[in-house]
């Protein structure tokens, strides 16, 4: 009988260990698809800042032009905000100062109301303004009789879309004389006015303001981050996939070259297989 040694290699240990290096197919598809869903959201925070910065821009030329006819009656139901908030309009009325509404207001000026006041025109057509602000003191008209002119009058403001339901975490309260938005519809269902147009005028600032509502107050801000959420999601997608190559890196490389030197190498230490006597 031969003296010879049979080595037999443990090569199902040699799998697992293999197995374990290596990367899961499943992790690999979801940190890619994780990695596209950033950059996707990426490009979409550059393609709305480029909307953004035409908005603005489309805003500011409205806002500084001159005034120009408030579209007919007929045209109000294709009004929108994107076609025309913000365009500086003119026209003509007289006030119904007995059917004004206050809306609570935060400005420059301080806390208080807006004073919007229906403007009844010569073809039967309301238009809510907007004719400014005023104090707490200065709540009831009777405080400012001498502000609010009779007959004819002639009106310049910025054309605003309505502001329906209230404002952030409160709601209007018609019953309760609770405003906290520009409702439209709802001002004018609690006044019992008809044919009124769905928007209303911010009105601009008074010659005469000492006794009247301050106009001219509207805020036109429009928050510009979309440079920043892109940066952040493009960054994002970088160090994932940083973090995929430094962790799946070795198993993606280098594990053929390792498989190569292992069939090469004869099998001894620890990974030698066992050793097996004939008899």
């Amino acid at each position: 009988m031969s003296d010879s040694l049979a080595i037999s290699g443990d090569s199902g240990t040699r799998g697992r260990i293999a197995a374990a290096r290596s990367p899961s197919p499943w992790l690999i598809a979801v940190a890619l698809t994780a990695i596209a869903v950033l950059i996707a959201l990426g490009i979409w925070q550059v393609e709305r800042r480029a909307w953004k910065l035409a908005l603005i821009d489309r805003v500011e030329q409205r806002v500084h032009a001159k005034a120009i006819p408030l579209p007919a009656a007929s045209f109000w139901p294709a009004i929108s905000a994107a076609g025309e908030e913000y365009r500086h309009v003119a026209m003509r009325g007289r006030f119904l100062h007995d059917r004004e509404t206050l809306v609570k207001a935060v400005t420059e000026e301080g806390g208080g109301y807006w004073v919007l006041t229906p403007l009844l025109r010569d073809d039967g057509t309301t238009v809510l303004v907007n004719r400014g602000f005023v104090p707490p003191e200065r709540r009831d008209a009777s405080t400012r009789q001498d502000g609010n002119p009779d007959g004819e009058v002639a009106v310049t403001g910025l054309l605003r879309i309505t502001e329906p339901k209230g404002g952030f975490l409160r709601t209007n309260e018609p019953a309760h004389e609770r405003w906290y938005s520009r409702d439209v519809a709802a001002i004018a269902a609690a006044r019992g006015l008809h044919d009124v147009a769905p928007f209303f005028i911010d009105a601009d600032a008074a010659a005469n303001a000492r006794n009247a509502p301050v106009g001219g107050l509207t805020v036109i801000r429009f928050p510009n981050n979309h440079l920043i959420y892109a940066l952040t999601w493009f960054a994002l997608a970088f160090m994932l996939a940083g973090k995929l190559l430094v962790t799946f890196g070795g198993g993606l490389f280098r594990r053929p070259r390792f498989a190569r030197a292992a069939r090469a190498a004869p099998g001894t230490g620890s990974d030698a297989g066992t050793i097996v006597e004939p008899t």
